[in-house]
């Protein structure tokens, strides 16, 4: 039973840093848009410029994106029926854990009714991560009008190789929504 006391901050933080590793998704869509006559696509250079992140991880985006499409059967185009940009958002999460661990015991005591003795530590937890949105919109080239949006939420690493790995994993995880009605 010590034992299992010992690791449970450790077992707790394992848990807690495992159960955040999923993409949230959402997506949202013009509800009178028949997605069938979309067949081509191109990247929207104004919009995406805007995107508030830095070049490298801009390209492992847009790069992501293209062969999301590609595989969904859309061909890329200087003249396309599709317009595809990003934006991006991160917000720093802090965590705090106070843990109380101990015993004690309920009694008569000084001042009336309140613990009489007992024995433990606090041992508080600190962790500090990104959390990152994705935003993909999809546009009608024709009309510049947004036809779908997807919004991926997740934490984000620094680590550079799996930095790819994990900004391949938001795109899926956005695209397979998308288009609407398939899923």
């Amino acid at each position: 039973m010590k034992r299992i006391l010992k690791n449970l901050p450790v077992l707790l933080l394992v848990v807690a840093l495992t159960s955040c590793s999923s993409v949230r998704v959402a997506s949202d869509y013009e509800r009178n848009t028949n997605f069938d006559e979309f067949k081509t696509f191109a990247f929207f250079k104004t919009g995406i410029d805007k995107a508030e992140i830095n070049d490298i991880d801009k390209r492992r985006i847009l790069r992501a994106i293209e062969a999301e499409l590609l595989d969904k059967g859309y061909t890329k185009s200087e003249s396309p029926d599709l317009l595809v940009s990003i934006f991006t958002k991160s917000n720093q999460r802090v965590d705090v854990y106070n843990n109380y661990w101990g015993a004690g015991a309920w009694g008569w005591g000084w001042g009336g009714f309140g613990p009489g003795w007992g024995w433990g530590w606090n041992q508080p937890m600190v962790s500090s991560r990104t959390e990152g949105i994705l935003y993909i919109d999809l546009i009608n080239a024709k009309k510049k009008e947004l036809i779908w949006q997807g919004q991926g939420t997740g934490y984000l690493t620094k680590n550079t190789e799996r930095k790819e790995e994990r900004i391949k994993e938001f795109v899926n995880k956005i695209l397979a929504q998308f288009p609407p009605g398939l899923n």
